[in-house]
């Protein structure tokens, strides 16, 4: 696709956050979150990110959207990077970039109304006529599938698939373009997930929505998506398309990641081979030297703690950060 086509275009990100130091040292430490991460994301798709907990993948959310602010890199959205813009010009993008957060209950304030909640947005764009806001929120409620009777009703008495349903509600509100989706279903349950997902594909087919949809459930993520990339101690390992991502991955990492799914038939899940990763993800302060998947990959050669791999395109759309692929 060409340029025209990248509602998105993430360049070389990075993330730090300094940690406290105990009261004898004098140095810094400095957790890389975000280690450099480059990708494109198109119009009107769903890009999913997944990964263990811990790999950054939350954290290149919030980057994107500016919740936190990037320590390197550019963030282009719509033709202008708006990684080192101010907040007053950054004031515009914020109606067109929103998420919805991983748990509904802590998310939605427990004091406001439902009308409150979907209307917050609105509040911060100067939207101050009633009539408006009001009809506004019905409608919203009625693209999610709720009941226009809730909009008086407090978080607490809705089950959580409603909660998460007002979160998308709001996330709305301002119209955007762009939608960070964080772990939207994974504190919900198993029959609720398939209703959640459903309703963010329906919204995206209507409104022609964007969405970085980040999990750990690999599952969800082939459903949705039409695309995946995989990330690993804070930078990006594989990306490509979901068929192709579950069928062939290349990365040693997606590799386990895959084997790790459950099969439904019995037969075939009892008689086929896992991969096992051997020992605990590396400190992140610390980050093993060249590759930083080595310290776990069964077929790390001596190449692997000499340099960085960098992520190239081994066919077409099939992107991969690995020596040995």
């Amino acid at each position: 696709m060409g340029n025209s086509d990248k509602l998105l275009e993430i360049k070389n990100l990075e993330k730090h956050f300094e940690l406290k130091s105990s009261i004898f040292s004098r140095s810094k430490r400095i957790l890389k979150a975000v280690d450099g991460v480059s990708l494109d994301i198109n119009r009107g798709e769903t890009l999913g990110l997944v990964g263990e907990s811990g790999c950054g993948k939350t954290t290149v959310g919030r980057v994107i959207t500016r919740l936190y602010e990037p320590t390197k890199g550019s963030i282009i959205f719509n033709g202008r990077d708006i990684a080192k813009l101010n907040e007053k010009d950054l004031t515009p993008y914020r109606k067109k970039m929103n998420m919805i957060f991983q748990d509904p209950y802590t998310s939605l304030n427990p004091r406001m109304t439902v009308s409150e909640i979907i209307s917050e947005p609105m509040n911060a764009q100067g939207i101050k006529n009633v009539k408006e806001k009001k009809e506004r929120v019905l409608e919203l409620l009625n693209l999610v599938g709720l009941n226009k009777d809730f909009v008086s009703r407090f978080p607490h008495e809705f089950s959580g698939g409603q909660r998460q349903r007002v979160g998308i509600a709001r996330s709305l509100a301002s119209n955007p373009e762009f939608i960070v989706a964080d772990e939207p279903t994974s504190a919900l349950d198993v029959s609720v997930q398939a209703q959640v997902v459903n309703l963010l594909e329906n919204l995206q087919n209507r409104l022609g929505i964007t969405y970085l949809f980040i999990a750990h459930d690999l599952a969800v993520v082939q459903h949705i998506s039409n695309r995946v990339g995989v990330m690993y101690l804070g930078k990006i390992v594989e990306i490509t398309n979901p068929n192709e991502l579950y069928q062939k991955p290349l990365h040693p990492y997606t590799q386990a990641l895959i084997s790790a799914i459950p099969i439904p038939d019995p037969n075939i899940e009892y008689k086929r081979k896992r991969t096992i990763l051997e020992g605990d993800i590396p400190n992140p302060v610390n980050k093993p030297s060249g590759c930083s998947f080595r310290t776990r990959c069964p077929l790390a050669k001596s190449l692997c703690a000499e340099s960085i791999p960098q992520l190239r395109e081994v066919s077409s759309g099939h992107f991969v950060a690995c020596h040995l692929v």
